[in-house]
């Protein structure tokens, strides 16, 4: 993604819409804050494994497993996010 990294809370969501949209080629009108990862936008256990390999690439931090393991809509990626850029 060439879109430079989020800098504050503010930036995260239509940042992440964009790397939703692009590794998983969905449609950015059904990527919402309280749209379900797995039965919304279609995304398996393989394709989270493979966000959490993005966000270490992109931000140089891991989630923490129980971070990964609680996320299930894109407003808690968001907050997921938003704790690695704070922590």
């Amino acid at each position: 993604m060439s879109a430079a990294l989020p800098q504050t809370q503010d930036e995260i969501y239509p940042w992440l819409v964009g790397l939703l949209s692009e590794m998983f080629e969905l449609d950015k009108t059904r990527i919402t804050p309280q749209a379900n990862l797995y039965t919304d936008l279609d995304i398996d256990s393989i394709d989270a494994v493979d966000l959490a390999v993005k966000f270490k690439e992109l931000t140089g931090k891991r989630l923490a497993p129980e971070t990964f393991k609680s996320v299930r809509t894109v407003q808690d990626v968001v907050d997921a996010l938003a704790g690695l850029m704070v922590g």
